[in-house]
């Protein structure tokens, strides 16, 4: 018996025994060393022969994760500056309730509600504002990225957002980082 699996949009079904299943790992390592001629390998080779790729990618990883932090940090700010608002509101709202005469007490409710409501919506825009300067920013930090890499001559990376080669590029610096890590482990064996 044979299992059909769609491959990532190339051609029809893969099929295989079922006896030997891949996990989508194996599928996805199979798929980026089909994708890498022995050009590009070749390429990559020589480029990281110096090591000076090595340490743009550690640069560009560093870089990364102060920016993701900063962003995290800006989006944790917003997140506390609307709690701020909503419990200064609902205080507002209390104190109000309790001032007021118990006949004024629906049309009270009534106006806060739809200040509530008001309120919740502009914290929901600035939500989702906060959010596309994040996702834009971190295209940006992408692009900058294959950028950088493209001029250090490095094979395989130019600016794209296509996703295949997203995935294609992440896969190479993924093989970057091993064979620098490996490189680290040698060089403290040797010692």
């Amino acid at each position: 018996r044979a299992t059909q699996v769609r491959s990532g949009g190339r051609g029809g079904p893969l099929k295989w025994p079922k006896s030997r299943p891949r996990s989508p790992r194996q599928s996805a390592c199979s798929s980026f060393q089909q994708r890498l001629s022995y050009t590009t390998l070749s390429d990559l080779a020589l480029a990281l022969l110096d090591g000076t790729v090595f340490e743009i990618v550690q640069g560009l990883l560093e870089i990364q994760h102060l920016t993701e932090k900063s962003l995290y940090n800006q989006r944790l700010r917003l997140q506390n500056e609307h709690r701020v608002l909503r419990q200064a509101l609902r205080q507002k709202h209390l104190e109000a309730q309790q001032a007021c005469r118990p006949h004024n007490l629906p049309v009270l409710q009534a106006a806060q509600h739809r200040e509530l409501e008001a309120v919740e919506h502009r914290i929901r825009e600035e939500q989702h504002a906060m959010d596309r300067k994040i996702v834009l920013e971190l295209d940006r930090k992408v692009a900058d990225q294959q950028s950088t890499l493209e001029k250090a001559g490095v094979a395989g990376f130019y600016v794209t957002t296509n996703p295949q080669e997203l995935t294609l590029q992440m896969n190479l610096l993924e093989l970057i980082r091993k064979l620098q890590q490996r490189g680290c482990q040698t060089g403290k064996t040797a010692l």
